[in-house]
């Protein structure tokens, strides 16, 4: 072991000024190799990491001195740890790319073309030639101002162009701000002067000797200098899956980017920021992105590089390079450690376009790299794309329909011939219909979709900043919206984290309370402060309040931290200890995982001998003990019986206070024995003296009953999964609220849980897991891979009619996997490891739960805001495009002109969007249960207000247009000739219909037919202030907007019964939802997900074990529909073996059975539905789906937690209870009888009473009941004989 200073530390500051005894050339080229290269040539050229550490003028025990001149100058001389970021687009750049939106370019086009017309005039002899519509205009001396039009739409255009490129802008800017925020919060411990210090991970300096243990990521290249049990996971440079163990003698290389699985060290800072492993993949895609000027340059480079990295796995730097390459479009995150919150960016932050084809081509590239597509954005992009379809066939017939028209009544009923003077006379007045056809397409298209998404979402997760939710995938957010189940941890989470000892047994004595000093021998007291304080990290420590009278603070784990203050509480000083005995001076240290379940660490003593000293929790490590410290400092004989005493007086009374209980034990090697081998955990961990078991009391966070409650009350089960013993977990979840005193709900060990879902051959069946995991509330001493498969089994349910959304909460390293799988997962920001907080979508800054209730309100609100905007921005289009159609194909000319229709846009689109999807959330959102993810945008209600509002508006504005002159007294605009001069009739029709918007943007804020549609309307300021300013631009535009808007100034009168008419939409939104939306049976809803249009409307019921149950079908009763869908499933299945028996005649059979249906199809659907409903998920079906990010968490789906297992002993290697997995279930049931579901179903009676809750009371269908507990004793049952047919 590396340990003690040397003497050069004394001038190290003296000469910093002099060059480093290497250069920044040699120690990247030390960097790439590996083993017993590395050791070779660490050898050869500086004697051993020592030589290396005075090289670089550093000291392995104090670190570097930490003086600003000295950092300044190795910042200067090896590089700074940081990865300088990719350039944001420019404003132009921006400009630029909102330039290329087609719509927009033919739009530029067409009136460029009118500009260049309008400026031609025929000789006035020929004028009266070119047909009724051309002439009577030169009278006014108009004329000139023909170009306006023309030069209005480009402006407009600009217009629209720059507010979108400002929104991209602004955009961007919030996510570079959010990732520099998720930089500055890293922070990594170095040894700076002889002192643990935290620092930011930019400031890492090569020289530096950090700390590294369990759950840190790497944030730089260095080698070891001490380590204790330490494993690395190095998957994200190599693509190697097994950690790699790092020995001084074997490989001592640690890479930036990896992950510290178990075990802790010191390392020394080798590389940083574009120097280190990392920095170099990021360069060499730096290289791939920029511009092909210096293409051959490049390559070199390239091939240089590459030789260099020939160890490194090619294909991985490729699947980095992909990945990252994403991240970069958004921005490459400014320091290596962080492809963070940049990783879900680039997939969320473009906006979504309309074509469908760029959005396919997108998720062709994601498919590998995103779970899923959001629900919300695919729901979406199908509705634009809908809607962007049928606009287009409407402006294409209005552009047929004018041309007939003109052409018809000139040259036909007038019976002009076509003169060639009047023939630019004939092209103005086609580019002018084919201006009015495009600008029917703008209105069309809803262009403000992905703007409302991309703007809701940034604004939620700015506001959920200020909520302790730090979002790093924008799609979280509105997931967690439709969340059904939270499965989160116990300690930190649901508990406050500030752990103290509150009772002990010690000396044969179970004290209530902390005893005195006094009451404990001095023998045991010592071996028990001795353990206390040299088993646990070195890092843990309990410093002085922050304010005076405050509490002690709590650095480090928090179970340590407690047995520290429980030192501390006897009178003794820990840190005393600890200078005695440095972390150089451990022997061995077993590190604590979660397989091992203990800590323990090796002393080695002055006379040879060797102690260990070991803790863990309690059931576990009792069962490693045979001797028991008595109060006379003896040890006595414990055996099973004593240890069966014990946890009955002892342990589980402590447990049902809701204590954890931790038990602590020593073991001594006498000299004649010689030295044990270390490796052989199993002999090592045995024979065990144990000491004594304290109680640790993490009292319930205050806050955490109310937001649990809350989550009930909107329809999401919260279970509790954590590794304590089932006693504390039971306590404590009846104390939040988890578990209601007389509910039939199940508490279950992993171990018991782990033996239910496993078949005979010990392979995961999804039926075993549908049967426990409905009534499931809290899973104690739960390894990492049971939350994993629990949450996977979860969401691979079909038992209830809709898909469950799972949110999972972890801190640990091993939470990793089942985070990732998880629908959200929340990583805990202060307790959290780098690992969890790198596969999780949120972080919550405070650790607490009740954030977790603040994400789900924003969630929901998220998508409400969404359908806001639809209902508003819905009934605009269907109006505007009929308004321009039906004007059009009656007066040949559109009542609102191309300039006005872009106002109209640029309101409902982006300002609209502004308005609505910045509406704060409200408690309310709690008190529904979730959509589902099948639930269409559009509801059959907002269905009902959008076709109400169309008409009633269609209603006015075609009253106006057809007898408006007559009402107002003034002249009729219909039939204007070309370049006439704008008229009162036509203006008046216009500020009618935005006024109609802009009320109707009121009426918008509320989907679900609540009544007060102003309810909450001040605590929204955007709202407000949009709503004004819209107005106040309206009376600017009506009153001098001129020949441009093609508007005249109104009087007073007129602009009241304007302002009246629009007023009145609200008055007749009050009518509308007065209807019962059920009385209109003709509605539909729209904007379902992806999969629903897809299936004629016959098959959907066989679908329905997959889908949700549509809306129009919930009136059927619950019990019924489960009763169909239980026969359906059967009839499926019994059809599919029948198919595999007889081949050819299941198709007579269908026709038979269903002659209105294409039996065909029915045939595949039937037998895909049956394979997934019988197939385990298990079976090789699982897809990768690691998130874009340079750290590829694992490679493989499952994170091989498994493959890592056998070689640390299991828990309990010595229970009887785990034989072979083949007597797992030798007490399955063998008489599966068509009665009810009886207790007689659960595989084996459990110590936990409210057991048989697991089928009774499971108000599913019996039929799925038998199915999954059809053994193959039971031929009976339909998966039995698929089985044996296939």
């Amino acid at each position: 072991m590396a340990n003690n200073s040397y003497s050069g530390v004394k001038n190290s500051t003296a000469n910093h000024h002099g060059d480093f005894g290497c250069s920044l050339k040699d120690l990247r080229s030390l960097m790439e190799l590996r083993g017993a290269e590395a050791i070779g040539k660490i050898g050869e050229s500086y004697g051993d990491v020592q030589g290396l550490c005075t090289r670089l003028k550093t000291s392995p025990v104090d670190g570097l001195s930490g003086q600003p001149a000295d950092i300044d100058k190795r910042k200067e001389v090896f590089g700074q740890n940081l990865i300088p970021p990719k350039k944001p687009k420019t404003f132009l750049q921006l400009v630029w790319e909102a330039l290329q939106d087609v719509t927009l370019i033919i739009l530029e086009v067409a009136a460029i073309v009118s500009l260049g017309l309008s400026f031609y005039r025929p000789p006035d002899a020929e004028r009266e030639h070119c047909g009724s519509a051309a002439g009577g205009v030169e009278d006014d001396g108009e004329a000139e101002a023909g170009w306006i039009e023309g030069a209005a739409i480009l402006l407009s255009v600009v217009c629209v162009v720059l507010v979108t490129a400002f929104n991209d802008w602004s955009k961007e800017k919030q996510f570079r701000g959010l990732q520099s925020r998720i930089e500055q919060e890293q922070k990594f411990a170095v040894v700076r002067g002889g002192q643990v210090i935290q620092i930011p991970v930019a400031e890492i300096v090569v020289g530096d000797v950090a700390q590294i243990k369990y759950g840190d990521l790497l944030p730089s290249d260095g080698i070891l200098i001490q380590g204790n049990d330490l494993k690395i996971d190095e998957s994200s440079l190599t693509g190697e899956s097994d950690h790699v163990k790092k020995t001084l003698e074997r490989d001592p290389m640690l890479l930036s980017g990896t992950h510290v699985m178990e075990g802790s060290g010191k390392m020394l800072v080798t590389a940083v920021g574009e120097n280190s492993q990392t920095g170099i993949i990021f360069a060499l895609l730096g290289a791939s992105e920029e511009d092909d000027d210096d293409e051959e340059e490049k390559e070199a480079k390239k091939k240089e590089r590459k030789e260099k990295k020939e160890k490194k796995n090619a294909v991985d730097v490729q699947r980095s390079v992909r990945k990252q390459s994403q991240t970069e479009q958004d921005g490459a995150a400014e320091n290596r450690k962080k492809a963070k919150a940049a990783d879900g960016a680039a997939m969320e932050m473009q906006p979504l376009n309309s074509d469908e084809v760029d959005i396919d081509e997108k998720r062709k590239s994601n498919l590998k790299e995103k779970k899923e597509k959001s629900v919300l954005q695919g729901k979406l992009t199908k509705l634009a794309v809908q809607i962007g379809k049928a606009g287009l066939v409407m402006s294409a017939i209005t552009v047929i329909i004018l041309v007939v028209l003109f052409v018809v009544d000139t040259f036909w009923v007038q019976g002009l011939p076509w003169h060639k003077d009047c023939t630019p006379i004939y092209i103005q007045f086609f580019v002018k219909f084919f201006i009015i056809g495009v600008t029917v397409l703008v209105v069309a298209v809803p262009e403000g979709l992905p703007l409302a998404v991309t703007i809701s979402l940034a604004y939620s997760v700015k506001k959920m900043m200020k909520d302790n939710n730090l979002v790093r995938h924008l799609d979280a957010c509105e997931t967690m919206g439709n969340a059904t189940a939270i499965c989160s941890d116990k300690t930190g989470t649901l508990t406050m984290n500030r752990m103290t000892v509150v009772q002990a047994y010690v000396a044969d004595k179970h004290y209530r309370n902390v005893p005195e000093p006094q009451l404990i021998p001095a023998a045991i007291m010592d071996i028990l402060v001795l353990g206390i304080s040299v088993n646990s990290a070195y890092t843990t420590n309990i410093m002085s309040p922050e304010k005076e009278g405050g509490l002690p603070r709590q650095v480090g784990n928090k179970t340590e931290c407690a047995l520290l203050g429980f030192a501390n509480d006897l009178k003794r000083d820990y840190q005393a200890i600890r200078n005695e005995i440095p972390e150089e001076k451990l022997y061995k240290v077993y590190t604590f995982n979660s397989c091992r379940k203990s800590m323990s660490t090796v002393l080695k003593n002055a006379d040879g001998s060797f102690r260990m000293f070991s803790k863990g929790a309690s059931e576990i490590l009792l069962k490693k003990c045979s001797k028991l410290l008595t109060a006379s400092g003896e040890t006595k004989v414990f055996r099973p019986r004593d240890r069966e005493d014990m946890v009955k007086k002892v342990i589980e009374p402590m447990a049902s206070e809701g204590l954890r209980t931790i038990c602590l034990a020593y073991r001594d090697f006498p000299v004649s024995e010689g030295e044990p081998d270390w490796d052989q955990e199993n002999d090592i961990l045995t024979s065990l003296t144990c000491v004594c078991v304290v109680g640790i009391e993490d009292p319930v966070r205050p806050e955490v009953p109310d937001a649990i409650k809350k989550c009930q009350r909107a329809g999401i089960t919260v279970r509790m999964v954590t590794g304590d013993n089932i006693n504390t977990a039971r306590a404590i979840a009846t104390k939040c609220g988890i578990l209601q005193p007389g509910d039939e709900f199940l508490c279950m060990e992993g171990k018991e849980f782990n033996r239910r879902i496993r078949n005979e051959k010990g392979e995961i069946e999804q039926e075993r897991i549908d049967k426990i995991w409905p009534k499931l509330r809290v899973l104690a001493r739960s390894s990492p891979t049971d939350k994993h498969t629990l949450v996977k089994g979860i969401i691979d349910s079909t038992v209830l009619e809709q898909r469950q959304v799972v949110a999972v909460t972890g801190d640990g390293t091993n939470d990793g996997p089942a985070l990732k799988k998880a629908d959200v997962g929340f990583a805990m920001g202060i307790a959290g490891t780098d690992v969890a907080k790198e596969a999780s979508d949120i972080i919550l800054t405070d650790d607490n739960f009740s954030s977790i209730v603040k994400a789900v309100m924003w969630g929901r609100n998220v998508y409400d805001s969404i359908s806001k905007f639809l209902q508003f921005q819905l009934t605009v289009n269907v109006v505007a495009v009929i308004v321009a159609f039906t004007g059009a194909c009656i007066t040949q000319d559109s009542p609102l002109k191309a300039v006005q229709m872009l106002w109209v846009n640029l309101i409902m689109d982006t300002f609209a969007s502004l308005a609505l999807a910045t509406e704060p959330p409200t408690e309310s959102l709690l008190l529904r249960k979730p959509y589902g993810r099948n639930k269409p945008l559009i509801s059959r209600t907002m269905m009902k207000n959008i076709l109400g509002h169309g008409v009633y508006q269609l209603i006015i504005i075609f009253t106006l247009l057809f007898v408006g002159e007559q009402i107002f007294d003034i002249d009729s605009g219909r039939y204007a000739p070309l370049h006439s001069p704008p008229s009162e009739h036509y203006t008046i029709i216009f500020n009618t219909f935005v006024l109609l918007q802009l009320f109707n943007e009121i009426n918008a804020r509320k989907i679900h037919g609540e009544r007060n549609v102003f309810d909450g309307i001040f605590n929204n300021l955007i709202f407000c202030s949009i709503v004004f300013g819209t107005f106040i631009i309206q009376i600017v535009i009506v009153q001098w907007g001129g020949k441009p808007f093609s508007c005249v100034g109104l009087s007073i009168d007129q602009w009241l019964w304007c302002t009246f008419l629009g007023f009145s939409s609200l008055l007749w939104g009050q009518l509308i939802s007065s209807i019962p939306t059920k009385s209109l049976r003709f509605l539909k809803s729209a904007g379902h997900g992806t999969q629903r249009q897809e299936i004629p409307d016959e098959e959907l019921e066989d679908m329905e074990e997959m889908e949700e149950i549509d809306h129009a079908e919930r009136e059927l009763r619950r019990g019924q529909i489960l009763w169909f869908r239980g026969l359906n499933r059967i009839q499926t299945q019994m059809d599919v073996v029948s198919a595999f028996q007889s081949g050819s005649s299941f198709q007579e059979r269908q026709l038979r059975r269903q002659p209105s249906t294409s039996s065909q199809q029915q045939h595949d659907i039937r037998v895909v539905n049956a394979f997934r409903s019988s197939l385990s998920p298990y079976e090789g079906l699982e897809k990768p789906e690691s998130r874009s990010s340079i750290h590829n968490f694992m490679t493989h789906p499952e994170f091989r937690i498994e493959d890592s297992e056998p070689s640390i002993p299991l828990i309990d290697d010595t229970d009887a209870e785990d034989d072979a997995p083949t007597k797992r279930n030798s007490a399955s049931p063998r008489n599966v009888t068509p009665t009810p579901p009886s207790p007689s179903l659960s595989p084996t009676p459990s110590p936990n009473q409210n057991n048989n809750a697991v089928e009774s009371g499971n108000n599913h269908l019996y039929v799925e009941g038998n199915k999954a507990a059809g053994t193959p004793s039971a031929p009976g049952s339909p998966l039995h004989s698929l089985e044996t047919s296939l």
